[in-house]
């Protein structure tokens, strides 16, 4: 059984917007809404960067159906674990059996300008974020928590508001340590389309097995979920043209990893050719063909695949989308 969602570009429209574009998501038969929680966007002129948390609270409060998290968020510098906690606290609290908390071990762009601090190498983010997820999870099942990590500290913390229904918690993941760990510990992966298979093959989703093999519970549900970037229009060349919007993600880690400025980052996504910036993205003008080529993916294991379209007008994809693509999916996949 496949879930079909739909990913809200918070980088890319104003908050109102964005809103709209997700609940008419509900409308059209996505099951899912994903934000991103950028601090600054891929770009400076024309760039959005919502706040996730509040923009989560007003989507929960307009729709009636659509599982929501982050896609991702990182509890480790911006946010306080604690504080991260206690929205995810409220948000399932009002919304039980709704929210999703997706994380992962950030990016310069979005921590650096907002703190100040140097970023740091991989070995001490992906501590802080192993760290983080022991601090939230005992937030959510004890009462003044007094904890001693080697990055966080809490003094006799509780959290009041906290949801009958566990916020499940995602971790997203590029390589073998975290995908290993996200198995392990989590309750579902999230990763994105678009690279070489043998990521997904021989790194990725072997790791996550072998992760959720050495838990204490293997057998328990477990949710992978891909974001699978996709530009379908009536119109091929438009579907083309739309990924340009996003040709940033056509940039190698070693080009972006380490970019700290919108106004760079723009600068380096507007160099790149057309055919580069495509050439994440699965973009036709034929339904079928954007079944086959998702097919690839759940055939690998996905059950959760969170459609990201680049081009400006979301309506016309949702609606599109919702037409032509979905139906086809749940026929192929169930």
């Amino acid at each position: 059984m496949i879930k079909l969602g739909y990913k809200a570009s918070a980088e890319q429209f104003a908050p109102g917007k964005l809103l709209d574009f997700s609940c008419l998501a509900e409308e059209v038969g996505f099951e899912s809404v994903f934000i991103s929680d950028h601090f600054q966007p891929w770009k400076h002129v024309d760039g959005h960067a919502p706040f996730s948390l509040t923009w989560l609270g007003a989507l929960g409060a307009k729709t009636s159906r659509v599982t929501m998290g982050t896609s991702v968020l990182t509890p480790t510098f911006r946010y306080h674990p604690s504080i991260v906690a206690q929205a995810f606290g409220t948000l399932g609290a009002m919304f039980p059996g709704r929210v999703v908390l997706g994380i992962g071990t950030g990016e310069s762009l979005n921590e650096v300008p907002s703190t100040g601090q140097p970023w740091p190498e991989f070995k001490e983010r992906f501590a802080r974020l192993r760290e983080s997820v022991t601090l939230i999870r005992t937030l959510w099942s004890q009462e003044r928590v007094s904890f001693e990590g080697q990055y966080y500290k809490t003094e006799k913390a509780t959290i009041y508001d906290r949801p009958d229904v566990p916020v499940p918690i995602y971790v997203a993941g590029a390589g073998a340590l975290v995908a290993r760990y996200a198995g392990r510990s989590a309750e579902g992966f999230i990763c994105t389309s678009g690279k070489k298979p043998e990521l997904y093959t021989e790194t990725l989703l072997p790791k996550v097995a072998e992760g959720l093999a050495a838990s204490e519970n293997g057998a328990r549900p477990y949710d992978r979920m891909i974001e699978v970037k996709v530009s379908f229009d009536t119109d091929k060349e438009r579907a083309l043209q739309d990924t340009r919007h996003w040709a940033a993600l056509a940039l190698t880690p070693e080009e972006k990893m380490t970019v700290e400025d919108p106004v760079e980052m723009q600068r380096l996504a507007d160099a790149l050719p057309l055919e580069r910036a495509a050439s994440r993205w699965i973009v036709s003008s034929d339904p079928e063909e954007h079944v086959e080529r998702i097919g690839y993916y759940v055939g690998l294991g996905f059950r959760h695949l969170v459609f990201h379209a680049p081009g400006p007008d979301q309506a016309r994809f949702l609606k599109l989308y919702g037409e032509h693509v979905l139906p086809r999916l749940r026929k192929r996949f169930g």
